[in-house]
């Protein structure tokens, strides 16, 4: 009787730990109390986040790319995660988000019902955005066409389905900070910020673990395309020979220096990165010629 009381102290004391070591982490209350976003920076900060390359429709072009209908599916050794409804629309998007809500997503990888969000949502690199992009996000993001589309369910298999679990997963991968520590002015600065925050280029440029996570010992040099035999290019200096005029006009036009031209999922961050002003892009090109030769 004696070892059954026991036992069942230390099996509740055990899901107590879990339960608290597995808490969605949030941004204080208050925080934000006031915060208005400037729509016309938003617009910015939604093309180097990339947000239509995700969340439009699978297919829309042009304008329909404002349409943040959900819908893009991606593959992964855990199932197959599918981009939300994240337009305005009150029942279905993102509507009644507050810039609160928003911020806990991206810092966090908090839902407003308190839930993680899986790890394809890249709020690992997110994580270093700042707030006042974040409002300026939020400002713009409601300006955009409403879509009544419902978001489509992950396909996700045991155990991989208990988000509660991502608490743990988030212990071991977030909260790392910058991965290059010491960049050396104001450009690779900005750069920096625009790699490895809101561009997120980690999340398919660097390899992972067999949790997923993201190797940063080994910081954007490659690795293998889920659902595909073929692979994220390198991007460290020792591999990629392209000046930094080259990466800037790159990232512009889509047009490498071997006469090429950019396709598959790069095309589309090329849509991105092309709206940027071309200081940025000079500023991305100079921190990825700042990183050490793989």
């Amino acid at each position: 009787m004696r070892l059954l009381r026991i036992g069942a102290i230390l099996a509740v004391a055990g899901i107590a730990v879990f339960w608290l070591l597995t808490r969605p982490e949030q941004v204080a209350h208050g925080t934000l109390d006031g915060t208005t976003g400037d729509a016309t920076r938003g617009a910015l900060v939604f093309a180097a986040a990339g947000c239509a390359s995700c969340h439009a429709a699978p297919g829309a072009e042009g304008e329909a790319r404002l349409v943040l209908a959900g819908g893009e599916g991606f593959a992964s050794p855990f199932g197959t995660f599918y981009a939300p409804n994240i337009s305005p629309s009150p029942e279905h998007g993102i509507g009644g988000w507050s810039v609160l809500d928003l911020a806990n997503a991206m810092l966090h990888g908090t839902s407003p019902e308190g839930q993680h969000y899986y790890p394809a949502f890249p709020y690992v690199s997110y994580a270093n955005a700042e707030l006042g992009d974040i409002a300026d996000l939020h400002a713009y993001l409601i300006t955009l066409p409403v879509s009544d589309t419902p978001s489509r369910a992950h396909d996700v298999g045991f155990p991989f389905n208990i988000r509660r679990g991502l608490g743990l997963w988030k212990q071991l991968n977030t909260g790392k900070g910058w991965v290059m520590t010491d960049p050396a002015d104001a450009q690779v600065t900005r750069g920096r910020y625009l790699v490895e925050a809101l561009g997120h280029c980690g999340e398919c440029h660097t390899p992972r673990d067999a949790l997923g996570g993201l190797q940063r010992d080994k910081w954007l040099t490659g690795g293998p395309i889920p659902g595909s035999k073929g692979r994220f290019p390198d991007l460290t200096p020792g591999t990629l020979k392209w000046s930094a005029e080259d990466i800037a006009y790159y990232l512009e036009t889509g047009f490498t220096p071997d006469f090429d031209s950019a396709g598959g999922a790069m095309a589309e961050v090329i849509q991105n990165t092309a709206q940027l002003p071309p200081e940025d892009r000079a500023a991305i090109a100079a921190y990825l010629k700042a990183l050490p030769a793989n």
